[in-house]
């Protein structure tokens, strides 16, 4: 089937094994734009080694946006086709992802695939059931783009508008499901998050302020999160038989068997303080510290 090229936007700091993953599925018309904030960089210390196909693309410090927001935006303007695809860094790619994604675009138009983040601390390891509610359930449901995979066309979206918005911003996917119309694809890609405790506070954090200025019903979190607790604390037992077997159901629909699915009933309960938590601060996303007060107010502290 001929297609049209197809610019695929990568934001990353580092030499990373995904780099080498996409390039080679890229077709002899397509580009793979990896973007970077400096070059102080370690990738741009690295850009001759770059495989062919792939362009190196230093956006600048973030003014009032996030860095992943500012090098999505860069990439945007600087990519040479119509057929959008961005990216992530933090999963394996395999060799038919990148077609995969080709074909679902040529069916149903705007796609995503879901990711599963998978904790690697005691605080992401216990809220591995919410990730999955959250993120890979929850933006099934609600058919939201992921930013790790997603594919458009630039005539899908009102772009000048879009872009304007996204330097105003934080959350490059978030935005983008304001944007866009997408359909969710049951292809799972594994994504490990933390490290750290104070590394899952923070993205906890941030997650819990992306929901607050994109969810399409925000104002019911709170109230939603503490009629939760309520009845986890006042019927423990039959409301963690139902809460773990509901959740092995949604583990089970999307193909993951992981132990962590026993802890749903204790992050039920983590996740209320959780919440509080984040949305009452700051936080620290790659190195920079970020005030984020309103949808598109966001001030950067490097």
């Amino acid at each position: 089937m001929n297609r049209p090229p197809t610019s695929v936007i990568l934001p990353t700091v580092r030499q990373t094994d995904a780099i080498a993953e996409i390039a080679e599925q890229l077709g002899p018309d397509d580009e793979l734009l990896v973007v970077c904030d400096a070059d102080s960089d370690p990738i741009a210390g690295a850009a001759a080694s770059l495989p062919e196909g792939v362009q190196l693309i230093i956006a600048g410090e973030p003014e009032g946006c996030s860095g992943k927001a500012n090098a999505i935006a860069t990439a945007m303007e600087a990519a040479a086709h119509d057929r959008l695809v961005w990216t992530d860094d933090d999963f394996y790619h395999p060799p038919e992802w990148l077609e995969d994604l080709q074909d679902d675009y040529d069916r149903q138009g705007p796609t995503t695939e879901v990711p599963l983040f998978v904790g690697r601390d005691p605080l992401s390891t216990l809220m591995e059931p919410m990730y999955m509610m959250g993120a890979t359930a929850g933006l099934t449901l609600i058919n939201k783009p992921w930013g790790g995979a997603v594919i458009f066309e630039r005539d899908d979206l009102d772009e000048s508008a879009f872009v304007n918005d996204l330097q105003q911003t934080v959350s490059d996917d978030g935005l983008l499901g304001a944007y866009l119309d997408v359909t969710p694809v049951k292809r799972v890609r594994r994504v490990e998050v933390g490290g750290t405790v104070s590394e899952s506070l923070e993205r906890n954090t941030r997650f819990m302020q992306i929901v607050q200025y994109f969810s399409p019903y925000p104002e019911v979190t709170v109230p939603l999160s503490t009629l939760y607790v309520a009845c986890c604390l006042l019927f423990p037992v039959p409301a963690a038989l139902l809460s773990t077997a509901g959740m092995a159901a949604v583990y089970a629909y999307f193909g993951v068997f992981r132990w962590t699915v026993l802890l749903t009933y204790p992050a039920l309960i983590a996740q209320f303080p959780l919440l509080l938590y984040g949305l009452s601060r700051s936080f620290v996303w790659g190195g920079r510290r970020y005030h984020w007060p309103e949808r598109f107010e966001v001030v950067v502290d490097s």
